[in-house]
């Protein structure tokens, strides 16, 4: 077999996979990025909100995680701009939540108190950032919105297109070295418990690390290192819309009670989903009940879209975990192996500081923050 070497080695070119090449090769290391191109890949479907200050509850190791991704979104972007690495496409936008009907008043309640003693007890965001505004207040940032009962908004919520982002890191990747090969990877190789590289068909690629980020395909490297890796597909399907005549672009987020988004860019397009399909398998289709939710959801909170032309329909299989946080670090017992999935619908938030933790992990170097809440272990205690 032909044996070529690298220092790293990453499974998967989504967002998470991207950033992490991107990082890996800006920092020295001689890297190789496999991916297979799966049809479905979350990251091109992915809705891009960035606004974890707006979610009405969740873990503190996820939220404070969070908090960081966003935060070094600027700092990236600014990077991968002197580098011309092409458009990123992150913008700050604002964000609403509402409720768009009495019955989810008491929802509404409940996440706007949580959201601003939880602004309360950290003093941030300024509470001229964050904070409750009036149904035609609302309005007034979301024309075609409906007459909601409650709403908080937050300027400083942003959005982040996908398929621009992780183009955007490649690119900056390539600039440094980035070596890319788009094919599957069937094995990993092993010598007892370390990794020392893998197998494509009859190619053998060495490295000392291998970093596995195939979104919800990384669950089949399980069993290969004995472990456990509970992610599973999860489906959304998402509509993008043409508005003709109105400047979208300036148009908030917008989430209300039940699951839904609607997110906003310049040149009238709004994008409005998603649904969340567990037990969907591997199968990146649309479906008439699909397509009929996204819809329905979309006119009960802004009724102004019902004129909008249909452009078309995406679909993403988001890798979703078991308890709703990331499987991010080494995997224990094994020498040299990262993984770094099961983001599920947060990918797009979380993935580039993902990647550069996974990326850090890889060169032999501690994580800029404390993720042992993610590690595969807390699925494979025995």
């Amino acid at each position: 077999m032909n044996q070529h070497e690298y220092d790293v080695i990453v499974i998967g070119g989504g967002i998470v996979g991207a950033s992490t090449a991107y990082h890996l090769s800006r920092d020295g290391a001689r890297t190789l990025l496999i991916d297979r191109r799966d049809e479905g890949r979350a990251t091109n479907a992915g809705a891009g909100i960035l606004a974890p200050e707006m979610n009405k509850r969740d873990p503190d190791e996820w939220f404070f995680f969070a908090v960081d991704a966003v935060d070094y979104y600027p700092t990236l972007v600014a990077e991968l701009a002197a580098q011309h690495a092409g458009e990123t496409s992150y913008a700050r936008c604002g964000m609403l939540l509402v409720a768009a009907t009495p019955d989810e008043l008491a929802d509404y309640r409940e996440a706007e108190a949580y959201i601003l003693a939880r602004q309360a007890a950290r003093g941030t965001p300024p509470t001229d950032d964050l904070r409750v505004v009036t149904p035609a207040e609302a309005k007034e940032l979301f024309p075609a919105l409906a007459d909601v009962h409650g709403a908080i908004y937050y300027r400083s919520a942003a959005r982040v297109d996908g398929r621009l982002m992780a183009a955007a890191l490649l690119n900056g990747a390539a600039g440094h070295g980035l070596t890319v090969l788009n094919a599957g990877v069937d094995e990993l190789l092993l010598t007892g418990a370390r990794v020392t590289g893998v197998r494509v068909g009859q190619q053998e690629f060495g490295a000392s690390a291998v970093v596995i980020a195939g979104g919800a395909w990384s669950t089949f490297f399980g069993r290969q290192l004995g472990v456990t890796i509970p992610v599973e597909p999860q489906r959304g399907q998402i509509i993008h819309w043409e508005v003709a005549g109105a400047a979208t672009g300036e148009w908030p987020i917008v989430s209300a009670f039940h699951g839904h988004y609607i997110v906003c860019w310049p040149d009238g397009r709004v994008v409005t989903g998603a649904t969340r399909e567990s037990g969907s398998g591997y199968a990146p289709v649309t479906s008439a009940v699909g397509i009929r939710e996204v819809i329905d959801e979309a006119l009960r909170v802004a009724p102004g879209l019902a004129t909008a032309r249909l452009v078309e329909v995406r679909v993403g299989l988001r890798p979703y975990p078991q308890d709703g946080l990331p499987v991010l670090g080494p995997v224990p017992g094994m020498d040299g192996i990262i993984l770094a999935t099961g983001h599920g619908p947060t990918g797009l938030q979380l993935g580039p500081f993902s990647g550069k933790q996974a990326a850090r992990l890889a060169m032999g170097r501690a994580p800029d923050v404390d993720i042992s809440a993610f590690s595969v272990a807390r699925f494979n205690r025995g």
